[in-house]
């Protein structure tokens, strides 16, 4: 039987940048792909940038982005809860980031400028997240990586904290494979929907998984019953407000809805329940997934008007449009009477100061109702009108495998030998509510890094 010296579970941008790093060492890699050819690479493909600290304004983006500003940013979404040693060591090496990717095939864009907000704390890179992966695997390749697709390990087998070796099953059946190193790059469960379901109960049905359908999390969760340490909350997990019309599964970034800092949000019984305009959107657009998730049947609406339908990113399906408000309610799932209330209670309340600007902390905001909209507050009272329902749309989950900055995965009494983990299945570590955009791809490739070297020996 044919061996290897580091196995790799997870072709997204995590697994395929330690297969990459171990590749170069001199290692033989074996990469296992759950997916198959044309749906490889996780839920990269779905990303178009990066989040890393930079001391000055680069050929990429707009200005400087300090290591304290990042890590106030993600401290400013996540909280307390992290692991500040493995969040500072992110932090400190993303500075090494772009050098590392383009050495590697990926072409960046100019600094983009634009409603996202991103022009300055994120670079962007050509062909976005497909082009990513298909470039990192034509490396991979001619470093020699072997690549095993539509195949997922279903099992392993440990003694005294080491893994001897790993089952993996494909269409051919069951086989095992030796292992000596080996790095889970596998995502994390938010496919499985019996394992959302006992979390979150029936509301998971629900939910659409804007992400790869293939994260399903089955090492994640075997490895746990061989005694590695969880981290993360349970129903941590980065989830947005997507297109209710999006597919179950794979909708991908371009189902998101970012109508809503610029208008109002209603659920089903036509009530406001958070504050729209809190915080710029890049901070807070990671949260509605969670709100809507709280709500009743998981539904709601962005409710805006003609002057704002030109303030946000373009959508994949049309909005529900009317020339008046009665008709437009009268095609939602909504209590009518009470949502025609809550917008003219909501119109009365606006205290519009200058003009609105989407750019900053305006004090365009309103007077006397609860919740408040802290910003970006107009009257939605110009026709035509326009509805876009909303669900939570889930990308992967925060809880996942507790590791150290070598990327080891730990246990309860210590630390397994020789598995390590990188990238969403080790998320929780560092994201324990909320998001920053582009900081996924930061982890997986910091971490990347990390295992791909421990993995080899290297330290």
């Amino acid at each position: 039987m044919e061996t290897y010296d580091v196995i790799v579970v997870g072709g997204g941008n995590a697994g395929l940048v330690a297969s990459i790093t171990a590749a170069e060492l001199g290692k033989k890699v074996l990469l296992i792909e759950a997916a198959p050819p044309n749906e490889r690479g996780g839920n990269t493909k779905y990303t178009r940038d990066i989040r890393y600290a930079h001391s000055s304004e680069d050929k990429f983006t707009s200005g400087e982005y300090t290591k304290i500003e990042l890590f106030n940013d993600l401290k400013g979404v996540s909280g307390d809860g992290f692991n500040q040693q493995l969040v500072n060591m992110v932090i400190d090496e993303s500075e090494s980031i772009p050098d590392w990717m383009l050495k590697h095939g990926i072409i960046f864009k100019g600094s983009i400028r634009g409603t996202l907000g991103l022009s300055r704390t994120n670079a962007f890179f050509l062909g976005g997240g497909k082009a990513l992966v298909n470039t990192y695997y034509r490396v991979a390749e001619k470093l020699g990586v072997k690549v095993l697709y539509s195949s997922t390990l279903v099992d392993f087998n440990i003694k005294d904290n080491r893994c001897e070796s790993i089952v993996v099953y494909s269409k051919e059946g069951e086989r095992e494979i030796p292992v000596k190193s080996l790095i889970l790059a596998s995502g994390g469960f938010e496919a499985n929907v019996d394992k959302l379901k006992e979390v979150w109960g029936e509301r998971a049905n629900n939910f659409i998984v804007r992400g790869t359908k293939h994260n399903r999390g089955i090492p994640l969760f075997q490895l746990i019953k061989y005694g590695a340490e969880t981290v993360g909350p349970k129903k941590g997990g980065h989830m947005v407000a997507v297109d209710a019309r999006a597919p179950k599964f794979d909708g991908g970034i371009v189902t998101r809805i970012d109508a809503i800092p610029v208008g109002i949000v209603l659920n089903k019984r036509g009530e406001r329940f958070y504050d729209e305009g809190e915080d710029m959107w890049p901070k807070r657009y990671a949260i509605w997934g969670q709100l809507i998730a709280e709500q009743p049947d998981q539904i709601a609406y962005a409710i805006i008007d003609s002057k704002m339908v030109n303030d946000f990113m373009p959508t994949a399906y049309p909005p529900i449009t009317a020339m008046s408000l009665d008709p437009l309610l009268s095609q939602l799932e909504i209590d009518k009477e009470k949502a025609v209330s809550t917008i003219n209670s909501y119109n009365q309340a606006v205290v519009e100061k200058g003009n609105c600007n989407l750019s900053i902390l305006d004090e365009c905001h309103t007077v006397g109702i609860q919740p408040p909209k802290s910003h970006w507050a107009r009257k939605i009272d110009t026709p035509p009108f326009y509805a876009y329902p909303l669900k939570p749309g889930l990308t992967f989950t925060y809880m996942g495998l507790k590791v150290n900055k070598e990327a080891r995965v730990l246990t309860s009494d210590g630390e397994f030998e020789n598995i390590f983990a990188t990238g969403e299945i080790m998320s929780g570590n560092v994201l324990t509510r909320g998001y920053l955009g582009g900081f996924g791809l930061t982890i997986g490739t910091v971490f990347g890094w990390r295992a791909g070297e421990y993995a080899s020996g290297k330290h």
